[in-house]
């Protein structure tokens, strides 16, 4: 079993408007209401491998319980802490005809000291039974940037592997609590060495330095291409995953399905050139629809054969 920590859930409601205009009267032609945040758009993805999972976090008023009518009603098992502010709503517009999304996403909610550490035991409760936990997006307002560091501090010692997806210094301090896994998008991990990427010599001393400061295993992930470093038998492995060409319908949450599937094949066992291509293919599957997690996993077995995955050579010295 995986469970998924998301502090900051929402309401995601997605609006599709062909031709969508500023200042401008439209019609959608279709709508989508899903339960969001990074940790949920794991868990839906999960769900979607046939992989056992547990989404848990932090849900407020009547937003918070709409998040979880609309898991149960996805059949995604979830035990979320109640809190007293209000969840977040965000909003979105698609407009296939030119290729763009519009997002704008509410602040979220404050949270208590009290409400956090029913959070932390919560999540201590659920870890006894998980092969991992996933801890994922932004933390809401009254929440230290620590607060990942310091959980995940608490799974390693009680040998449970910790995934990170996050940014700025909730990233950086979950790496230097020597997270399982991150998965920073290349914005991301730009911010977290202070460089930005040009070449594939330039992601992979990316990967060394975020191994260097902590994290035993980086997947770094992009629109095109990802890079992973990986490390098993004191030695490190890095590969490079070209991702097929498709047309996208939407991007949002595609990095988020890759995580999913990655550790939905580590967790089968299979070899890491495989999960690096199926997580690949799952990713760009994820943007050939609207909804963030949602994809079909024969469009994604259909693209894998059109995944390139190389092992690369570690940067010298």
């Amino acid at each position: 079993m995986i469970v998924t920590v998301t502090l900051n859930a929402a309401i995601d409601r997605t609006l599709t408007v062909p031709n969508f205009q500023l200042g401008h009267r439209h019609r959608a032609s279709q709508g989508l209401t899903l339960a969001g945040g990074k940790g949920i758009n794991v868990a839906r993805a999960l769900k979607r491998l046939d992989v056992p999972v547990v989404a848990t976090g932090l849900a407020g008023g009547r937003t918070g319980t709409r998040i979880v009518e609309e898991l149960t009603s996805e059949a995604i098992l979830n035990d979320f802490v109640r809190i007293a502010d209000e969840s977040r709503t965000s909003s979105a517009v698609v407009d296939p005809t030119a290729g763009t999304y519009t997002e704008i996403n509410e602040w979220g909610p404050h949270v208590e000291p009290e409400e956090l550490a029913m959070l932390l035991e919560k999540i201590s409760y659920l870890a006894r039974g998980a092969d991992m936990v996933v801890f994922a997006g932004t933390l809401p307002r009254g929440v230290e940037d620590s607060f990942y560091a310091e959980a995940i501090r608490d799974l390693n010692r009680r040998n449970v592997p910790a995934v990170l997806d996050s940014e700025g210094p909730p990233l950086r301090l979950g790496v230097e609590a020597e997270a399982f896994l991150v998965t920073p998008n290349q914005r991301e991990a730009e911010g977290l060495v202070g460089q930005e990427f040009g070449d594939d010599e330039d992601y992979t001393m990316a990967l060394d330095r975020i191994a260097d400061m902590g994290a035993r295993n980086v997947l770094i992930t992009s629109d095109t291409r990802s890079f992973g470093l990986f490390r098993a038998d004191r030695k490190r492995t890095l590969f490079r995953a070209e991702a097929p060409q498709v047309e996208p319908v939407s991007a949002v949450g595609s990095g988020d399905v890759l995580l999913a599937a990655f550790l939905a094949a580590r967790l089968a066992e299979k070899p890491l050139e495989e999960s690096l291509c199926a997580a690949v293919a799952a990713g760009a599957a994820s943007t050939l629809e609207v909804g963030a997690g949602r994809f079909e996993p024969r469009e994604a077995s259909k693209l894998q054969g059109a995944v390139d995955v190389h092992e690369l050579e570690p940067v010298a010295g």
